[in-house]
């Protein structure tokens, strides 16, 4: 099979790894030409994907800004072979769903809405590795939610990449919970690294620390794109963390100790509902 990528960051440059070791031919665009050279060099990529090159790919995986991924299969959709499979690697669904499945309706091909649940808080290609995704969850947005056939040839697509399990949702329910278990843990981590104290930790922390820092380094300005692409899913999260916050502030102001007590059980025990 032949497999064109868009983008070659981590993701993306992961999943050239993958399907090489596979023994697909794997065709790559990027606009970092060094980049791409160096994927080439290093057996990722076989080949540049253009006008040519996308009418040959039974697999398109565009792994880019939402806004650039919606905007390259519609600049490009009529080189795509009405056989091929497309499937987005984007972390918000809702924007690029709206304009892609029309796009694939209109040239005949298919296009599914994806998100592989995996990565690191590094991004480019030279931390891209043909394992980031092996067990890791792939969420999947079809345009028909039970095409059982569909979602067998998506899951056969991506053997590859060996993914752990599917998840089949839909663009609004998944711009939803990904404010919460993702895109939060970004916004908390990179303004908690914020403190000034932060200078001075050394010595002073452990695995506490590193958890929930570990993500604040991130990628500003996909992240900014993400960010806004989910925005009212994001301030729901943000508004509602806020609010919980200032109930702990307000108790350690008073010293109300049997207020910050009923605090803390509580959500100890929502931990111990969510994930015991």
């Amino acid at each position: 099979m032949t497999v064109g990528i868009l983008g070659l960051g981590l993701i993306g440059g992961s999943m050239a790894r993958a399907y090489a070791m596979a023994g697909h031919t794997v065709l790559a665009a990027d606009t970092d030409e060094a980049m791409l050279s160096f994927a080439m060099l290093a057996g990722a990529v076989h080949g540049r994907l253009d006008a040519e090159g996308i009418s040959k790919c039974g697999l398109l995986l565009l792994a880019i800004y939402p806004d650039g991924s919606a905007a390259w299969l519609e600049e490009n959709a009529r080189f795509v072979s009405k056989d091929a499979l497309v499937l987005d690697c984007c972390g918000t669904k809702e924007k690029i769903c709206a304009r892609c499945f029309p796009v694939a309706a209109q040239f005949g091909f298919t296009f599914v809405g994806g998100h592989p649940m995996a990565g690191s808080q590094f991004s480019g290609f030279k931390y891209s590795r043909a394992t980031l995704f092996r067990g890791a969850p792939m969420v999947l947005v079809p345009p028909v939610f039970d095409d059982i056939l569909l979602l067998d040839r998506v899951k056969a697509a991506l053997a590859p990449c060996e993914f752990g399990s599917f998840s089949v949702t839909t663009a609004r329910d998944h711009d939803k919970m990904i404010a919460f278990t993702s895109q939060m843990p970004h916004i908390l981590s990179n303004a908690f690294i914020k403190s000034p104290t932060a200078l001075h930790h050394k010595g002073f922390s452990a695995g506490s620390y590193r958890d929930l820092t570990r993500v604040a380094w991130l990628n500003p300005q996909m992240w900014a794109e993400l960010f806004l692409d989910n925005r009212e899913n994001v301030l729901f999260e943000l508004d509602t963390y806020m609010n919980h916050l200032a109930a702990y502030r307000d108790a350690i102001a008073r010293g109300d100790e049997a207020e910050l007590t009923r605090l803390l059980e509580a959500g100890k025990k929502q931990k111990e509902a969510v994930d015991g």
